[in-house]
């Protein structure tokens, strides 16, 4: 009999050794593989996610980041909040729609399971037409053939937005969703009119439309972009600068919505934290092989931020001495 009981305790030991090795190699493999959603081809989302992930895997090779490509900042915000990805980037604007059950999320279930790490830069609403169109105007868009981005996308919601202060609904323009890329050969082909993108200005897909076809920007008016900034608190001014993209002679103005690096809630702290520093401490590298401008610091990257951040990078930020509660 003590022989068979010893010999049922030593069988209880080894199956709950092998229960916690399992444990320990699946939190292992959650926290060291990470999965970052981006965007479409074309985009300022796509250039940051490759750019990052490369940082991330070179700097510490405790973590190897994958980058997804997705429909932008919406699907990001649904396969964060569902665990099929493990980081992103998003629109401030829709990040903030889709915590607060607001806009285009209202009638879906509360997407959350996910924190903020940074505010990264400043995303111009760009509203792009053939130079010989004839097109000078938002205004001009009646009855023309336009890109709105991808369904769904924050690109698709700012349009819509911006269409809607000039007076154009669905029934006046003639939508289609596309992305950049497709958008841009599509225009440059005369298949459509214009296409409206929200990213980092230099845009990878602009800037390569405009060596291969003469295209213009046009401004949002003063009044328009006010009523803009006073029905929906994310929207700020922008200007383009002139010589951004090839034959661009004067500034373009416009409005923006902040871009938001974001991480599941179930990724570690210690984790979060250690990719918050690689941020900070490679932000010259980072710039340097994106075409817009991403010169944040720790201050800056708080600002503008209405979702919780995770608590990672909340620790980083306090050793720098800023308080996220303040």
């Amino acid at each position: 009999m003590a022989d068979k009981s010893m010999k049922k305790r030593w069988i209880s030991l080894c199956v709950c050794i092998l229960i916690l090795a399992s444990l320990l190699t699946g939190c292992g493999m959650n926290t060291r593989k990470i999965k970052f959603g981006a965007a479409g081809l074309g985009g300022t989302y796509r250039v940051f996610g490759d750019t990052f992930a490369n940082l991330v895997t070179s700097k510490n090779k405790k973590y190897s980041m994958e980058v997804k490509t997705t429909a932008g900042s919406a699907a990001n915000l649904r396969l964060l909040s569902d665990g099929y990805i493990q980081m992103a980037i998003a629109q401030m604007d829709l990040t903030n729609d889709a915590y607060e059950r607001t806009g285009i999320f209202e009638n879906e279930k509360k997407h959350g399971g996910y924190s903020a790490v940074a505010a990264l830069y400043t995303e111009a609403c760009q509203v792009v037409v053939r130079a010989d169109s004839g097109i000078n105007t938002i205004e001009d868009l009646q009855d023309k053939r336009v890109s709105v981005g991808e369904e769904e996308s924050g690109t698709e919601q700012n349009a819509k937005q911006i269409l809607a202060v000039y007076g154009l609904n669905d029934s006046l323009v003639d939508e289609v969703n596309l992305d950049y890329t497709n958008a841009a050969q599509e225009l440059k082909a005369g298949m459509i009119d214009a296409f409206f993108c929200t990213a980092g200005a230099q845009t990878t897909a602009i800037g390569e439309l405009a060596k291969k076809c003469d295209i213009r920007l046009l401004n949002i008016d003063e009044k328009s972009a006010d009523k803009l900034k006073r029905t929906y608190k994310f929207y700020t001014d922008c200007t383009i600068p002139k010589e951004t993209y090839q034959g661009q002679m004067e500034d373009i103005q416009t409005v923006g919505v902040k871009a938001v690096l974001l991480a599941s809630d179930k990724l570690s702290a210690d984790t979060v934290k250690d990719i918050t520093k690689i941020l900070f401490k490679n932000k010259e590298e980072l710039q340097y092989s994106l075409p817009v401008d991403i010169s944040i610091d720790e201050k800056t990257a708080v600002e503008g931020v209405t979702i919780p951040f995770h608590e990672g990078a909340a620790a980083y930020y306090e050793e720098c001495g800023i308080n996220i509660a303040d």
